[in-house]
C-alpha cells in the first residue's frame, strides 16, 4: 500500500537533483512491489535515469547478490530487510 507514496517520492527526488547526481532510494522492506518493482516503474518512466551499482558503497558486507541494487536481510546480514538502489539523473 505504500508503493504509489514510494514511487511519487521518487519521482520528486528525481526533479529535485542536478543532471548528475544521484539519488538514494532506500526503503525497510523486503516487498518487491515496494523495492524492485518501484524502482524499474520510475526507470521505465524516466528515460533519463539509470541505475548504477550500489554495492561498492558496502564494502565487507556478504552476500549482496548480483547487483546492482541491494537487498539485505536479517538472516544474512545481521539488519533489517533493507533495499537500496542508486539512481543517476543523466539528462
Amino acid at each position: 500500500s505504500f508503493a504509489p507514496l514510494q514511487r511519487a517520492l521518487l519521482r520528486t527526488a528525481l526533479d529535485a537533483v542536478r543532471v548528475g547526481g544521484i539519488v538514494g532510494y532506500a526503503t525497510c522492506s523486503p516487498h518487491l512491489a515496494e523495492t524492485r518493482a518501484v524502482v524499474t516503474d520510475i526507470l521505465k518512466q524516466r528515460p533519463e535515469t539509470e541505475l548504477i551499482d550500489a554495492r561498492p558503497l558496502l564494502p565487507g558486507v556478504p552476500a549482496l547478490g548480483e547487483g546492482p541494487d541491494v537487498q539485505l536481510w536479517p538472516h544474512l546480514h545481521g539488519t533489517d530487510a533493507m533495499y537500496l538502489a542508486l539512481i543517476r539523473r543523466t539528462g
